[in-house]
Parts: structure tokens; sequence; C-alpha cells
């Protein structure tokens, strides 16, 4: 009897629509790893440093052989290490985001990162989040969702954030960087963001966070179980 496949439920959409709270909630309720593939991004974008994206190809092949990514815990304790060492809050400033949606243009990035995830996902069931999980990293996922919002929510949901963490950033600002990042994403050569097609959209722009895990997770334990309702409900 061949062995069982794990389950992998893929959630993407642009940033600031909720993804990482929504798949880090449902991955808890599901009991499975989170699988942050921004993070990935960003912690390549991080050790490579700024204008990493202008690297000559062969520079670029080699750097990227020198990265393993790891996955350790489930739910919101799991967590990316890069070759043993975890990846923390030096990732997740605007900066290093810019990097990464620049790099994620490169085609050796994209493709060493595809294989790194696919590996992490052969290993166990898991959430994974990002941009292309479903169209894609994981075609054959199970599971798919695609989760939106407008860009002035979105912009509201990171200038909170930022605000949160003691900065004080301009709203007006982050609406111009959300529309510049979804461009540069949806417009990219390689792997441009868009759903799967038999991923299921969820407009987050006036539902909670709640009601979208609460969502999912009904859809995930139905398909489990071999009823009916994906995707297109």
């Amino acid at each position: 009897m061949p062995a069982k496949r794990p389950l992998i439920v893929t959630l993407d959409g642009p940033a600031g629509a909720g993804k990482s709270t929504v798949a880090k909630a449902v991955a808890d309720a599901l009991e499975i790893a989170y699988l942050d593939t921004g993070a990935m991004f960003r912690s390549v974008a991080w050790a490579l440093g700024a204008d990493s994206w202008q690297m000559d190809h062969e520079s670029l092949v080699r750097a990227l052989e020198s990265m393993e990514f790891d996955l350790h815990g489930q739910g919101p304790a799991s967590y990316l290490t890069l070759n043993g060492q975890p990846m923390g809050a030096d990732i997740r400033t605007e900066t290093v985001g810019m990097w990464a949606s620049h790099i994620a243009q490169l085609l050796p990035v994209r493709e060493k990162l595809k294989q790194d995830q696919r590996r992490l996902g052969a290993k166990r069931d898991l959430v994974a989040e990002g941009r292309d999980m479903g169209s894609v990293v994981f075609p054959e996922a199970c599971c798919k969702f695609f989760l939106v919002a407008s860009a002035e929510e979105r912009a509201r949901r990171r200038w909170e954030q930022l605000r949160q963490m003691g900065q004080d950033p301009s709203y007006e600002g982050l609406v111009q960087q959300i529309r510049q990042r979804d461009a540069q994403d949806s417009q990219r050569e390689f792997a441009p963001l868009r759903a799967a097609e038999d991923a299921m959209e969820i407009d987050t722009t006036t539902r909670s966070a709640q009601e979208v895990v609460e969502r999912i997770v009904e859809l995930v334990q139905r398909r489990r179980k071999g009823t009916p309702g994906m995707p297109g409900e």
C-alpha cells in the first residue's frame, strides 16, 4: 500500500490580505506545521543583502547552493531556520520586504525555494502561505485558498502593525508601497501572483480573521472526510 501523502493546505494572495494570521491559526486548529514562504524569500534577501538582485548568475547560484532551510514546530510555534539559524525580526523590516520582492523575480531564487518548499512539504502535513503555493509549488494540494483585500484595508492593517512596533509610518506611503508591490508581483516574468484555477477566493476586507479561519478549517475538514465543498463555495 502506498504511503499516505501529507496534507497540504495552500493560502496565497497579496501582501496584507491576512495570510499570515489566518495560516497560523488554521495550522494551529489542524495541529500541523505552518510554512511561511514569504519568510524564506525575506531570509534569502536578508542573507544576500542590498542590491543582491543585481548579482551575476554564477555568484547568485553559488550563494543559493550554500543555503539550507528547515521547518520546526507546528501552528503559530512553527519557525524556519536558515543554515541552522532561526529567522527572526531582522527579516521583517519594510526594506527587507522590498529586497525580497526584487529577488523573487529571479528564476534561480524561485527554483531554489520551490525545491526547498516541496522538500519540506513532502515530509509533513502543513499549511503553506505565499504567492504561488497553489498555482506553482503545490499544484496537487487538496485545499487551495486565495485571500484578497482592498489596498486601503491592507495598508490600514500594516499601519496598525507598525504603530504597535513603535514606528510612525505614513498611511498614504503604505498604500503606495502596497500598490507598487502588487504590480511588481503580478507582472513578474516567473510565477506571477495569481490564484490557482481550483483555488477558492476569500475576500478578507470586511471579514474578521476568525471568520476566515473557521471557514477554511470547515472546508479542509470536509475535504479530509471526502465531502464535496471545494472550490467555488
